[in-house]
């Protein structure tokens, strides 16, 4: 007999099927932190995951410094542990080593900071400018939408709708 949970057509873990009458009235099926919307079904360290720039190492360490079940389902939180997991997802940076945050040593401040929600997207964005206003070759790999990394180009990652060979006619 296999060990762990159970495994579903393709091999993923099958969820397993919440009873409705057994949540409760005050359970929330949609929990907001950090400006998006936590899936009050799912356990709250894979809840937190949905956060951008939370990862479930990440989410394990916020739930492991709050006291907080990371295993109880999100919609299950009271509104003073919802606060708990907003303030520690604030102050993350200042209360785990500087290897575990996703920005260490910021080019303008210069300091370790984790940056979640819209400021991934925006710092970023602001990265990219800046590799491409200084001329560098990432920079320019980016702004003209090749591949930045060394990956090939003739025969790998085409889009467009383009198929084949076109024949003259």
């Amino acid at each position: 007999m296999p060990k762990g949970p159970p495994k579903g057509e393709h091999g993923g873990t099958v969820m397993t099927k919440v009873n409705e009458a057994e949540l409760g009235d005050d359970f929330s099926y949609i929990v907001r932190i950090a400006d998006t919307d936590i899936d009050g079904l799912k356990p709250i360290t894979y809840g937190l995951t949905s956060v951008k720039g939370v990862g479930i190492r990440t989410s394990m360490m916020i739930c492991r410094l709050t006291g907080i079940d990371g295993s109880r389902l999100g919609g299950h939180m009271t509104p003073e542990e919802q606060d708990i997991l907003r303030n520690a997802i604030d102050e993350y940076a200042t209360n785990v080593p500087w290897w575990m945050v996703n920005r260490q040593r910021d080019l303008e401040t210069n300091e370790d900071a984790h940056i979640i929600a819209n400021e991934v997207s925006m710092t970023n964005d602001d990265d990219i400018a800046r590799l491409a206003e200084i001329k560098t070759y990432r920079g320019i790999r980016h702004r003209s939408g090749h591949k930045v990394r060394g990956q090939r180009l003739r025969s790998n990652g085409r889009r467009g709708s383009a198929l084949g060979v076109q024949r003259k006619k």
